[in-house]
């Protein structure tokens, strides 16, 4: 098996519980040859876990010709610069969650798809224990989605002059994600999207909950129509934190012809059919962070495109784009 030799750049929150674990686990298919962060004291710090050098530039580590691909999994002072300087040393990226890959289309988008390298987004909630047996149960035994229920709540943030937009862009993010997702369960692309967005109070210029509604078919006229509501909302103040975790909705509920699940992340699955309850828990099963290097590993070996390239990255951010413009115009827009 071909070992790939990758460099991580920027070490976010998930780092120590998701990454480092899943590097360790997979050495059989990857080797860090290098780790870069802004905050040099956690570069050194990897670097030992790892045995690897740490570098005091993510181009010089970009460029060090010791590479394969980089993990990029913060965002930090330089935004998209690494996976510039990727495309330039046509070296494969891995874009993790804390980066806002909303910057992706133009520019860099056509540097990507002109290089020729293997991309891939941390669309995290694909490769979840629960999501992958949930997708067979609907082959097996739930038969086809008709409506899918996914809520994400997130805390408010406080008032803080000095990172403007940073709660819209992570409700942006999930909410990214959540459509991939829901896409992803579907396994179908959704013909038309209509959104409604409920302003915040201290920062008018931010929303404090969004609702999308996706459609897959028409509801009115189509019994095989699919609808998917999506929502993030970011209502409670984090200092109220017993409230944000009290009775959280399930991650997803999906309404099949058959039955009825729902979906807890990352691994517990409890479903409905004519013969009553079933409650899985899946914690035997591969963690995430594992799930989604071996498909990375899987993309750059075969160069093919999988179920998070940039394709799909792209069109995740096309929809919530055109939910913007469903906001703004008050109506259904067809995708």
């Amino acid at each position: 098996m071909h070992k790939l030799r990758i460099g991580v750049v920027g070490l976010g929150q998930d780092w120590q519980n998701r990454y480092l674990p899943a590097l360790r686990a997979l050495r059989d298919r990857f080797h860090v040859t290098g780790v870069y962060s802004s905050v040099s004291v956690l570069a050194e710090s990897a670097a030992r876990d790892l045995d690897c050098p740490y570098f005091d530039s993510f181009r010089a580590l970009i460029s060090s010709g010791s590479l394969d691909a980089i993990l990029l999994l913060e965002e930090d002072w330089y935004q998209l610069q690494p996976i510039e300087a990727a495309c330039e040393a046509k070296v494969g990226v891995f874009c993790g969650s804390e980066v806002d890959i909303q910057g992706l289309s133009g520019g860099i988008q056509g540097a990507i798809e002109q290089a020729g390298i293997p991309f891939m987004s941390e669309f995290s909630r694909r490769y979840a224990p629960a999501t992958l047996r949930l997708k067979e149960l609907i082959a097996t035994r739930l038969g086809r989605p008709r409506l899918l229920f996914c809520h994400r709540r997130l805390p408010s943030e406080l008032p803080a002059p000095r990172s403007p937009g940073t709660l819209e862009k992570r409700s942006n993010r999930e909410l990214l994600e959540l459509i991939d997702w829901c896409k992803y369960i579907v396994g179908e692309s959704p013909d038309w999207i209509q959104a409604i967005r409920h302003l915040s109070r201290p920062s008018p210029t931010n929303a404090d909950y969004q609702i999308l509604s996706l459609g897959f078919g028409d509801p009115e006229t189509d019994s095989e129509a699919i609808l998917a509501q999506i929502s993030c909302g970011a209502y409670i103040p984090s200092v109220w934190s017993e409230a944000i975790a009290f009775r959280p909705p399930a991650a997803v509920q999906v309404c099949c012809e058959k039955g009825l699940a729902f979906l807890d992340l990352p691994s517990t699955l409890v479903w409905f059919d004519d013969a009553g309850r079933h409650q899985e828990s899946l914690d035997t099963e591969l963690p995430i962070g594992q799930q989604m290097l071996i498909q990375f590993h899987r993309a750059f070996s075969s160069r093919s495109s999988l179920a998070s390239d940039l394709r799909e990255t792209n069109e995740a951010i096309r929809i919530l784009s055109i939910a913007r413009q469903s906001c703004t115009e008050h109506a259904r827009i067809t995708l």
